[in-house]
């Protein structure tokens, strides 16, 4: 049985018909740019959509972001601050938005000068790394950002009052919130490497104490606090996503 899947798998490697780019056309470089900068424009029209739309209803989007804080209280520290805290929630979330639709130019516009071998990539590639991102985006929300809070409360429970600015507080669970989101794209990127021969799955798990080092150095630099506990979570997490990674690699023949 096994046997034989490899031997699909090496028939379907070595098929010419994949390597084909399926109505392939001839197109200047002024032509590539000009489709890139209408790509581009499109995608900057559906970000500002989204964000006018998130900044007209922003301050529901703005209680649900303080749910992890509990009780603390949020002080606006300077004129504007809350309003340019604002922009920030409605900018990130009006991203989110309009994802779908930047993926969509992104694809549209490489789709062209793909085989048929890599088109058929495209489909898992972007759901998984759209799954992925949003449960990063969850992690970050349910376990990450109530842990390092936890932690930061409980300290100076009997010595500080804890009343936070409204700036400082956001620009913390916002940059927490994605730069997990993008941590979570791992399993991805080993599967692009796997399907593109460029590191197997034996080459991955041999490399395991390197990925544990990095895991806990990753862990550090992207948590913008310093306590311990989430930097685990977040280390624990990216090993977690590694080693998935390399059984799905291994799963696909690779």
């Amino acid at each position: 049985m096994a046997s034989t899947k490899l031997e699909t798998a090496s028939q379907e490697d070595s098929n010419p018909y994949l390597d084909e780019i399926p109505d392939e056309a001839e197109m200047s470089l002024f032509d590539h740019l000009e489709e890139l900068r209408l790509r581009i424009f499109y995608s900057l029209i559906a970000v500002a959509v989204g964000m006018i739309g998130c900044f007209v209803g922003v301050k529901p989007l703005v209680r649900l972001l303080e749910v992890p804080a509990g009780d603390v209280k949020f002080l606006q520290l300077a004129p504007g601050e809350f309003f340019f805290v604002s922009l920030k929630v409605a900018g990130y979330s009006g991203i989110l938005i309009a994802s779908p639709f930047i993926l969509y130019q992104i694809i549209q516009f490489v789709l062209p000068g793909l085989t048929r071998r890599e088109r058929r990539l495209l489909g898992p590639v972007v759901l998984g790394s759209s799954v992925l991102f949003f449960a990063g985006l969850a992690f970050a929300y349910q376990l990450l950002i109530p842990a390092a809070l936890n932690f930061f409360i409980t300290y100076g429970a009997d010595v500080v009052e804890q009343s936070w600015s409204i700036d400082r507080y956001f620009e913390f669970i916002l940059l927490l919130m994605f730069s997990t989101g993008l941590a979570f794209q791992i399993p991805i990127v080993q599967l692009l490497l796997g399907y593109l021969g460029i590191v197997s799955s034996k080459q991955m798990l041999s490399s395991w104490r390197s990925v544990i080092l990095g895991a806990v150095v990753l862990g550090a630099v992207i948590t913008p606090s310093t306590d311990p506990l989430t930097q685990s979570l977040l280390a624990g997490a990216v090993l977690g996503l590694y080693f998935g990674g390399i059984g799905m690699v291994k799963l696909s023949g690779r």
